[in-house]
């Protein structure tokens, strides 16, 4: 073996026993789950509930920074800025990772390439709801009724380019009605419009839409995931008359890139077991959501990946202009 061959076989060793050693350190201090979401909101909440059975499966505490503002721009960049060590993870929503880029005309990050996906971690489904005063019984009716008297209908929702009101955009496109969107920077005001017959259309995600639906004051129609809610099974899916209507809001635990890949294998195998837990899959489903499970690392990159592509088509069919 010639001295250069030499070399680099040593360079080899010495770069796996240094991994290794750092494996079998990590964790040796707390560790940072930053969101791009205010305190007290389902992602905070959900971050702290697996914040919590990560920190007692590592032996270190997990930290929860809330970083909002700015529609995520201001936590995603301090996530992506964040030092690749192992100690600083960003708790991702659909927005901040899939959607935002092609909303925003310029980011001061690209998602795609500052994050590494390591866990897949909870999913939120929508519904179209209407005033108990509208006719409709189900979304055929309502579209009926939207194309008979197309200025008499509108629709609350999050905004233009927020997930609701894309959602709304594409379901507007394939049903061939002009149903306005009402937007609001928060959705309470919204619901209240909507019960009171203000609006008579609202599109909600579960947890938001929970108290009026148990006190009938307002009715589904139908629901944006792909299969129906365990939590509302008669309440028909979007897909049933638009096949292939598929829209969940999500959360994806990431890391920066260039963070340890051995570290991140240790956590999406963590956060596998924990997102398998029973207890854990129940307290979700009392906040209306579901989780997929971590899946493998592969598994949640591709998924992210798909995401990406899938909004990119649709902000180009429905035509929404980045701001």
């Amino acid at each position: 073996m010639n001295a250069k061959l030499r070399w680099l076989f040593l360079s080899l060793l010495m770069l796996g026993a240094s991994s290794v050693a750092y494996a079998q350190a990590w964790p040796d201090r707390p560790i940072k789950f930053i969101s791009s979401q205010a305190a007290g909101n389902a992602t905070d909440t959900i971050a702290r509930v697996v914040a919590e059975r990560l920190s007692s499966r590592l032996g270190q505490q997990v930290i929860v920074e809330n970083r909002p503002g700015g529609g995520n721009v201001i936590g995603t960049q301090a996530a992506a800025r964040a030092t690749p060590d192992g100690y600083t993870f960003f708790f991702a929503t659909a927005a901040a990772l899939v959607t935002d880029p092609y909303t925003f005309k310029s980011l001061p990050y690209d998602p795609m390439k500052a994050f590494v996906p390591v866990s897949r971690v909870a999913e939120v489904s929508f519904l179209v709801l209407v005033n108990p005063n509208v006719p409709a019984k189900n979304l055929a009716e309502l579209i009926a009724l939207a194309k008979a008297e197309p200025d008499k209908f509108s629709i609350g929702t999050s905004g233009h380019r927020r997930f609701s009101g894309m959602v709304v955009a594409r379901l507007n496109k394939l049903a061939g009605t002009n149903i306005a969107q009402v937007p609001y920077t928060s959705m309470t005001p919204g619901i209240q419009d909507a019960i009171t017959g203000r609006i008579p259309l609202v599109i909600l995600s579960v947890p938001e839409a929970a108290g009026s639906l148990q006190n009938n004051l307002l009715r589904p129609l139908a629901v944006t995931s792909l299969e129906r809610l365990k939590s509302h099974p008669d309440v028909p899916t979007v897909a049933e008359m638009f096949p292939g209507f598929d829209f969940t809001g999500w959360m994806l635990l990431t890391a920066p890139t260039g963070t340890p890949p051995e570290v991140i294998a240790r956590v999406n195998r963590e956060m596998d077991a924990i997102l398998k837990e029973p207890a854990l899959v129940e307290r979700l489903g009392r906040m209306y959501f579901s989780t997929p499970g971590a899946g493998s690392l592969q598994q949640a990159r591709d998924y992210v990946q798909g995401q990406h592509a899938m909004w990119g088509k649709l902000v180009q069919e429905i035509g929404v202009q980045p701001e």
